[in-house]
């Protein structure tokens, strides 16, 4: 593995996480055929491929060439024509993959494919950041279950919303806008019935590019209400998350109440928390907190994370926290 290979990886990582928001059910991904520096990235779902993209750019000029992409390319008949077939077609001379793809549909078919038709295939390139950015979509295909994110904007002290439940607007709105980036990410956004009577919430994507997310109700939402129309689900929180799969959502973001982010926390189901902390203070302790429910009894039951990011957005500090 040289240098230049790990810059082209990198260059595919890019281009994959630019079409973050457009592809799902499919994985994000991108691809860059050298030498030229041909590029693709995939498409929404139903037209082609980061693979494909890539290969139309290059024309007469991949045949020999290296194909860098961060995921192995796909073997089956699916919305689309297998893209093994086109590099096939294309000649491509060497293949460099990131991670193999956990579809079981796919599942190294792709690279034994490529290896049997006398491709040199190159597996493992950048495969942690590789892992890290599909993690989402390596997780539904692997489990079932989509990857959850819980979002939440704080005070410096921890408090969500006043006494009396107002809490508009914590954040500025630059920490607005990244959070509705978040949510155009996500196939699927939560929250509790409760915080729809309370707030009546649209739930829709507005400042950021990227379509509207699945609503989904923990219980019952009033039929005139903003996040309508809904998926209205209940019951034990894992045959919430098994069925979202089974709808082919890859990502689901929970966007509260308290006692829902409570919920989700203590069953041990995120995967990933956001956190918006504004430089603000209640300043008591009658102000909402980030979680509703028991906690921890004693120093030792505390859960503990590992801090992934941080981010200062506006006047405000965006911090990924994940499980450990």
């Amino acid at each position: 593995m040289t240098t230049h290979t790990e810059g082209t990886m990198r260059r595919a990582l890019e281009l994959a996480a630019s079409v973050r928001a457009s592809t799902s059910p499919n994985p994000w991904v991108g691809c860059v055929i050298e030498p030229g520096g041909f590029e693709g990235a995939t498409r929404p779902p139903g037209e082609d491929h980061a693979e494909i993209v890539a290969l139309k750019a290059a024309g007469e000029r991949a045949a020999g060439a290296t194909m860098v992409v961060t995921l192995e390319p796909c073997s089956h008949h699916g919305r689309t024509p297998p893209c093994v077939d086109a590099i096939l077609a294309a000649r491509i001379g060497r293949v460099v993959v990131g991670i193999e793809d956990p579809d079981p549909r796919v599942r190294g078919r792709g690279i034994a494919r490529l290896r049997e038709a006398g491709v040199d295939v190159e597996v493992g390139v950048l495969a942690d950041e590789v892992r890290a950015q599909l993690a989402p979509y390596v997780k539904q295909r692997t489990t079932g279950r989509p990857w959850v994110v819980l979002k939440l904007a704080t005070t410096l002290d921890g408090r969500t919303a006043a006494p009396d439940g107002s809490s508009r607007w914590i954040t500025g709105p630059e920490a607005r806008a990244d959070a509705h980036r978040l949510r155009a990410e996500s196939d699927a956004v939560i929250v509790g019935a409760g915080t729809v009577r309370t707030d009546d919430p649209a739930l829709t994507v507005r400042d950021a590019a990227g379509g509207d997310p699945l609503r989904v109700v923990l219980g019952n939402a009033p039929a005139g209400a903003r996040v309508q129309p809904a998926l209205e689900l209940s019951g034990d929180l894992g045959d919430v998350l098994d069925e979202l799969g089974r709808r082919g959502v890859v990502q689901a973001m929970v966007e509260g109440g308290a006692s829902v982010a409570g919920a989700f926390h203590r069953a041990g189901l995120v995967d990933r928390y956001v956190l918006y902390v504004a430089p603000a203070a209640f300043g008591g302790d009658d102000a909402k907190p980030l979680f509703a429910g028991p906690g921890a009894k004693t120093i030792d039951d505390v859960w503990r994370g590992r801090i992934a990011a941080v981010e200062r957005i506006g006047d405000d500090l965006r911090l990924e926290v994940e499980p450990v």
